[in-house]
């Protein structure tokens, strides 16, 4: 009696640090994921904030400046444009505040060009189709020069790539420990009941027969898991939220949703994946080796 007691709390044990292992673990993995794509929001959003700016030539009539703004707003670098009047220029508050006098009356006209302020998408990253896109938009009829910081944004875009490396090979290393730490939970949670898998085994149970109750049990495991994993996650999303008001965007809100449902799935998937391994080895192997294992 005193002995199916205490087989039933060392059961009861290792299934509850089986599952708080896999909740720890996957909320790991949330927690990384979500920050892996707030990461690459902020870089996204550095690599869209290179501009442009394509001045016009003196004369250039309206139907000419029309058919230059199709014809940048039609290339797949190009996020948004804004016309920019040299009336507007000269008329800002900064400019004028580079000059005690009046430009105008020391030069007798204003000096300043139309021109297009061309904010470039992600795809200005490519250095060869950004210079592809300077030489296409500096020749065109009707335009003077397109200048933009070329050497700052390459050192711009340099530096987000090697984050972004730096990110993915963090991410792919934690996924793979953490696999195998999850791995490694479930089979020791298998192990402290091989005898009794050893001896359906003896009586004529069949593999499914011994897997199902397992594979039954893991579900459970792992809903409970990811229930655990996702309520971490909120509680560590609020603090971050108090701390950051602009995580709680929509779209980052969106993400977060997207992760405790990876979280919840993940859960049942590995647990069903490796319950069914780790059963199936203790089934396959053979009575007299099953005490060395």
């Amino acid at each position: 009696m005193k002995d199916n007691k205490r087989l039933k709390r060392r059961v009861r044990n290792s299934y509850i640090v089986s599952t708080v292992s896999m909740a720890l673990v996957l909320f790991l993995l949330g927690s990384v994921g979500y920050l892996m794509t707030a990461a690459l929001r902020v870089a996204r959003t550095l690599q869209e904030s290179v501009t442009v700016t394509v001045e016009l030539a003196d004369g250039v009539d309206s139907l000419r400046r029309g058919e230059i703004e199709r014809r940048l707003r039609g290339d797949e670098m190009v996020r948004d444009i804004e016309f920019v009047s040299k009336q507007t220029k000269i008329g800002d508050a900064e400019f004028r505040h580079m000059f005690e006098n009046e430009i105008e009356e020391v030069l007798g006209e204003n000096p300043l060009n139309d021109s297009f302020e061309v904010h470039l998408s992600a795809e200005s990253a490519d250095s060869v189709r950004l210079d592809a896109f300077m030489a296409k938009a500096g020749g065109m009829r009707g335009v003077e020069r397109a200048t933009c910081p070329l050497p700052m944004i390459r050192r711009m875009h340099a530096t987000v790539n090697k984050i972004q490396l730096v990110l993915a090979v963090f991410a792919a290393a934690l996924l793979a420990i953490s696999l195998i730490l999850l791995s490694n939970t479930i089979r020791l949670s298998i192990y402290s009941k091989r005898y009794l898998i050893n001896t359906m085994k003896l009586v004529g149970a069949t593999k499914w027969f011994i897997m199902r109750p397992f594979l039954a049990s893991s579900v459970w495991q792992g809903l409970a898991a990811g229930a655990g994993a996702s309520a971490l996650f909120g509680v560590a999303l609020y603090g971050l939220s108090a701390a950051l008001p602009e995580l709680t965007t929509l779209a980052a809100m969106t993400k977060a949703m997207i992760i405790v449902g990876s979280m919840m799935t993940g859960g049942v998937a590995l647990a069903l994946l490796f319950t069914a391994v780790s059963v199936n080895r203790f089934v396959d192997m053979r009575s007299d080796k099953i005490h060395l294992y």
